[in-house]
Formats: structure tokens, sequence, C-alpha cells
């Protein structure tokens, strides 16, 4: 099977987040995954990623989707170096990678043109019929 992938420059505005879990909730189930509890995952995901990058990230934020063999990597790049980690939640946030280890099958950071990219696998999908790139873009080239 081949790799499906979806590249979407996020703007750096408060509205961000929601633009980006309604691009990749769209993208994914294009792509045939229909669960809508795996779904809201996803942009749950996609949304703690995209935050962090608006708020702490600087530059410019590039949201990648890529799908092989059923499974889904997330991944948020932007402009600065700094390592996300975990901390104690307060009134302002804390919790993002803690959901983001919840909801995920693993994280990682690295470094991505001066500055950092953050990916996510997803967990799987229950019941996904995913298709191939070809049938994805509406037949083969």
């Amino acid at each position: 099977m081949s790799t499906l992938t979806a590249h979407l420059d996020v703007p750096l505005d408060r509205g961000a987040p929601a633009a980006a879990r309604r691009a990749v909730s769209a993208v994914l189930a294009g792509w045939g995954f229909q669960d809508p509890d795996w779904l809201d995952s996803a942009a749950v995901v996609v949304s703690e990623l995209v935050t962090n990058a608006v708020l702490h990230g600087g530059g410019c934020v590039a949201l990648n989707v890529e799908s092989h063999d059923g499974v889904v990597v997330v991944s948020v790049a932007d402009g600065s170096s700094v390592v996300p980690r975990r901390r104690d939640p307060d009134g302002l946030g804390g919790r993002g990678i803690a959901l983001i280890e919840a909801m995920s099958a693993g994280w990682s950071v690295h470094n991505h043109q001066g500055g950092k990219k953050v990916r996510v696998e997803l967990l799987p999908c229950p019941g996904a019929t995913v298709r191939d790139a070809a049938s994805a873009r509406g037949g083969a080239w």
C-alpha cells in the first residue's frame, strides 16, 4: 500500500487549532477512517500540537498527516528548538502532553530546519478500511 500524505500550513492565530482540527478530520475521513471516537481523538491530538506550536513555537507552523498500512502519524513543525515537556497542570495549561500520551501510540521530537517537529503516532482506528493512494486520488495516475 502506498503512503497517503497531506501537508497544511497553519495560520499563526487563535483560530489555528480549530482550522487544523477540521482539516485533519476531513482528510482522515476522506482516506477511509470513519470511526467517530477515533476521529475525535485525532482532532484533540492535532489541536494540542497546533496550540503548543502557535503559543510557544514561533515562526511558521506546518502540519503533516501520513497514513501507511493503516498507521496514522501527525506531525507539527515550528521555528522553536525548545522541546515540549510534561508539566504540572495549572489554570493556564499543562495538560497537553498527558492528553497526547493518552490518545496516541507514542510521540517524539526531532530537529527540523532550525526548529523542531513533534511527531505523534495515533492509536489504530477501529474498523478502518483505508484507501490506498491511487483510490484516494480518484484512480490510478
